[in-house]
C-alpha cells in the first residue's frame, strides 16, 4: 500500500513539473493574426511583435489606389500582388527570434517609406 501511495506521489509530482513546460511550449507555437494595412506608401501592422515559435497570420488589405504586396526578404515570403480593395493572408512560422525586414516589392516603394521590420521575441 505504501508503494503505492509512493508511487501515486511520484507521478503527480512529475505531471507538476512537466505540465507548465508542456503548456509554455504550446502558448508558443500559438497562432497569431495580424491585420496589416497597405496604402501609398506605408504599412500599418495591428500588432508591431510576435514571440519565437509563433506561427502568424498576416492579413494584408490594400486600402491603396495602386497594387502593393508584403515581403519578408530574408525569408523569401510573400504575398502576390494585392489590387486596390481586396486582401491576401501570408501564413509565416517564426523558429528563430530576430527582426525580419519587410517591404513591398513594387519598383521605388520601399524607398518611399513601404518597408521595415517585425520583431520576434
Amino acid at each position: 500500500m505504501r508503494i503505492r501511495i509512493a508511487l501515486l506521489l511520484s507521478a503527480l509530482a512529475a505531471l507538476a513539473v512537466i505540465g507548465p513546460a508542456s503548456a509554455a511550449r504550446t502558448h508558443s507555437s500559438a497562432t497569431v493574426k495580424i491585420k496589416v494595412v497597405a496604402t501609398e506608401y506605408s504599412f500599418t501592422f495591428s500588432k508591431a511583435s510576435a514571440k519565437k515559435g509563433s506561427t502568424v497570420v498576416f492579413t494584408v488589405k490594400n486600402t491603396g489606389a495602386i497594387p502593393h504586396n508584403l515581403v519578408f526578404t530574408s525569408l523569401g515570403k510573400a504575398t502576390p500582388m494585392i489590387a486596390p480593395g481586396a486582401s491576401k493572408t501570408l501564413t509565416v512560422k517564426f523558429a528563430k527570434a530576430g527582426r525580419f525586414a519587410y517591404i513591398c516589392s513594387v519598383p521605388r516603394h520601399a524607398e518611399q517609406g513601404m518597408a521595415g521590420s517585425f520583431l520576434v521575441k
